[in-house]
């Protein structure tokens, strides 16, 4: 029966990622990434949850409140940038602004396949059948796009600094990182003491987000394009 219910976790939580990530793959359909390198980043992002796991509960040792969520949200971060340069961003493919992006996103959504999984597990094993859908849904509309939000700014902070010498590169990416960290923190934080009447509000910090990611998204297209013009 174990396996069975997280199997059916597994699914539950692969299957949204895998929508949101046809979502942004489809907006980038000129110049597409190779589909083994996507389904590489993906793979990686899914196995970067059992490194965060016993992080976190070493973090659990030494921190309480605020400051352990504040350091779970570090740590889950650093490991998500911290694969992305080691699986994909030094690879040929990415070749232009917006690949950063794509592949921050990718990454991020692979972690969230998992870490969504191990949520509705947990209520499915136990039996509470409703709770473990309604933890779906939940995640699927706010902790999913919260780590595409996340992972994204530090995608668009690599993707604007993208012609610039590698000391700026590295010192916008930095900053990207850091603006990551504290707005997957504020969600943490406002979530946690959030009642029925205020979740919404906290989604739509995120939903108000994801959309200021998807016109940015948007406008480095354009200023790819308008660069490769002018060579």
């Amino acid at each position: 029966m174990d396996s069975t219910h997280f199997a059916i976790a597994f699914l539950a939580g692969l299957i949204p990622a895998l929508f949101w990530l046809w979502f942004w793959l489809r907006e980038d359909r000129a110049h597409p990434e190779p589909k083994a390198l996507i389904g590489t980043s993906f793979i990686a992002g899914m196995l970067i949850v059992p490194l965060v796991l016993p992080l976190q509960e070493f973090a659990m040792e030494r921190f309480v409140g605020d400051n352990l969520i504040f350091v779970w949200v570090i740590i889950e971060e650093i490991c998500k940038y911290s694969a992305a340069l080691i699986v994909v961003l030094w690879n040929k493919a990415v070749d232009e602004p917006i690949d950063a992006i794509i592949y921050m996103i990718t990454i991020a959504l692979g972690f969230s396949a998992l870490e969504n999984a191990f949520f509705i597990f947990n209520p499915l094993h136990a039996g509470d059948y409703m709770n473990s859908f309604l933890t779906g849904n939940f995640r699927f509309l706010g902790a999913t796009l919260l780590h595409v939000l996340a992972s994204g700014t530090v995608g668009v902070s690599m993707a604007l600094s993208y012609y610039a010498r590698s000391s700026i590169k590295v010192t916008v990416a930095t900053l990207g990182l850091f603006v990551a960290i504290i707005l997957h923190a504020l969600f943490n934080f406002f979530i946690m003491d959030a009642s029925g009447e205020t979740v919404l509000g906290v989604f739509m910090f995120v939903w108000m987000g994801i959309i200021v990611l998807f016109l940015i998204f948007e406008k480095i297209k354009l200023l790819e394009k308008n660069h490769q013009q002018t060579l």
